[in-house]
């Protein structure tokens, strides 16, 4: 045996050792930290700070409402005091509402459009949202891009020109006048395209082997993966006109079809020196928002998370 290869094995031995401490020490290292508890990964200083300002943010954000809700029990006398609490706790604000007031109908009337609007808006945008997203054919990009323009128009710049569309087609003072101009928004179509374009290919090309039309595709395919947004859209679709105002002022007189938030500024009216009226009626509107923000705030946070507002 040579020098040469001596020497190469000797510096071979030295490595293997070395190598061998080298893992034996990380290895130990590892096993000696002791690994870090969920408490200790909370309760650091940045998430304490965080945690205290998102309280004080939740607190600022519910106590008006729970000012609203304790004031709707408050009499006449006390709902101008300072104190939060009703001294006299009372319902007869509530009994008043519903008995001499047809607040029963606003509510009613509300309900029914804002359902018809939700139910007739969804099926229109998820078909218009599935043509520009899936569908292939000239001047997709132009047309959605018009779409998509008229978010950037507000209510008050074409509330006369609808006012007088309704007018020739003979839709004032009607619910047709309430619910058809409301079924068309920019904004669910774009929702529902941001959500069709994240669908996988293959699910598509599968289906059009095997034969199914494009109807079919959607009506079979698309719709049920689109539950959660579609869950969402009518949340924020119900929302929108049950508190819708300007435009049901705008083209109804008639008592009969009085939203509720119309009734509600006619109570500024008609009762400006009994506030405790006025709360109690608000409290009872506020009562379907918060009903649907509580069964459905899972639907709307995943359909945040898969739009693509991340």
């Amino acid at each position: 045996m040579t020098n040469e290869s001596v020497s190469s094995e000797t510096m071979t031995t030295r490595t293997m050792k070395g190598l061998g401490a080298s893992s034996a020490g990380a290895t130990s290292g590892r096993r000696g930290r002791r690994p870090r508890t969920g408490r200790e990964r909370r309760w650091t200083r940045k998430n304490t700070i965080l945690f205290i300002v998102g309280v004080v943010i939740a607190l600022l954000t519910i106590f008006p409402l729970a000012y609203m809700l304790l004031s709707s029990f408050k009499t006449p006398a006390d709902v101008y005091g300072t104190s939060v609490l009703p001294k006299t706790w009372t319902f007869k604000n509530f009994v008043y509402v519903f008995t001499e007031v047809p607040f029963a109908r606003y509510m009613l009337n509300s309900f029914l459009i804002s359902a018809i609007i939700t139910v007739v808006a969804l099926f229109f945008h998820s078909m218009a949202a599935y043509a520009l997203a899936r569908l292939r054919f000239k001047g997709r990009e132009t047309i959605f891009l018009i779409i998509f323009s008229t978010l950037l128009v507000s209510l008050p710049v074409v509330l006369i020109p609808e006012f007088e569309i309704v007018r020739l087609l003979g839709l004032l003072d009607s619910y047709g006048g309430l619910i058809v101009p409301s079924i068309f928004s920019a904004f669910g179509i774009f929702l529902l395209r941001q959500f069709y374009q994240g669908l996988p290919d293959e699910l598509e090309e599968a289906a059009l082997v095997d034969g199914a039309s494009y109807w079919r595709i959607y009506w079979s395919i698309v719709l049920p993966l689109s539950r959660p947004i579609m869950a969402a859209l009518a949340v924020f679709f119900f929302l929108a006109n049950w508190n819708s105002f300007v435009w049901p002022l705008t083209i109804t007189s008639n008592p009969n079809l009085r939203v509720v938030q119309v009734g509600i500024s006619t109570f500024h009216q008609q009762y400006a020196s009994s506030e405790s009226y006025i709360i109690a009626a608000s409290t009872v509107a506020a009562i379907p928002t918060l009903l649907l923000f509580f069964f459905f705030q899972k639907q709307i946070t995943e359909s945040i998370k898969t739009s693509g507002f991340k």
